[in-house]
């Protein structure tokens, strides 16, 4: 299976992040943002927006005489014996603060040996997840975070998933043929995200950005009952933004 790479917002911010992190971590005794800004090439104000992100993540930390330093959660990420459990409890913190910023339920979901898969999430009696009436392994055609995923495959990857998943009608909007998705799947820029407005479940609306980092395909994404579908666009927006620091602790 062969991935489109098209470079998405969150990742170049993803990628800025890791720059500093590696400067970072090379001075240990602790580095100015001049020098982090001289060293990365990063211009003053993309520099300052990744340190606020990098010390709100608790990847480094700022010290009296303001220079940085590796932060506690960086240094968990980065011990071998530690590693699966701090990625999962960083990944848990970090959805339940977006939950709880955009009051909607978030999931991240990956696309792992040709099956979409709900990786973590993070849900409250405010905000509900989905219920999976079907599986989401067999309607990635019918859901926003699985067309975000099957976007990320290129044409032969997509046609192997749709070979071995019928697409079942769902609700009165689901797409059920296949030319007509592909076609729609091929013409999505990366930078928009993919949308679900009653096509899994009636009731609910969702929507997903992708998180794509080397060999993973992944998705950060959300959904809201149909009553709140116009908050849709400005959720999606903050989802958007929240998804720099998921796809960094993804890459670390």
């Amino acid at each position: 299976m062969a991935l489109k790479h098209e470079p998405t917002a969150p990742y170049h911010s993803a990628q800025g992040a890791l720059r500093v992190l590696e400067t970072v971590a090379r001075h240990t005794a602790g580095v100015t943002d001049a020098e982090l800004a001289r060293t990365t090439g990063l211009d003053a104000e993309r520099l300052t927006t990744l340190l606020r992100m990098l010390r709100r993540e608790g990847y480094v930390e700022q010290v009296a005489d303001g220079s940085y330093v590796t932060g506690e959660a960086l240094t968990r990420l980065s011990s071998t014996h530690e590693h699966d459990q701090a990625l999962r409890d960083k990944l848990q913190r970090t959805l339940d603060e977006l939950r709880d910023s955009i009051g909607a339920a978030v999931y991240i979901s990956r696309y792992v040996d040709g099956e979409v898969t709900i990786a973590q999430y993070a849900d409250g009696p405010a905000t509900p997840a989905v219920n999976e009436w079907v599986d989401f392994r067999s309607s990635a055609h019918a859901t926003a975070l699985g067309k975000s995923l099957l976007s990320q495959l290129d044409h032969n990857g997509r046609r192997d998933h749709l070979s071995r998943h019928r697409m079942t009608r769902l609700t009165s909007r689901t797409i059920t043929n296949d030319k007509l998705l592909l076609s729609r799947l091929a013409a999505q820029p990366p930078t928009v995200p993919h949308l679900d407005l009653q096509e899994y479940a009636v009731g609910t609306v969702c929507a997903a950005v992708p998180i794509t980092a080397g060999s993973l395909v992944g998705c950060l994404a959300l959904s809201l009952p149909v009553d709140q579908a116009h908050r849709l666009r400005q959720a999606t927006d903050r989802l958007n933004r929240g998804a720099a620091p998921v796809l960094l602790s993804l890459a670390i």
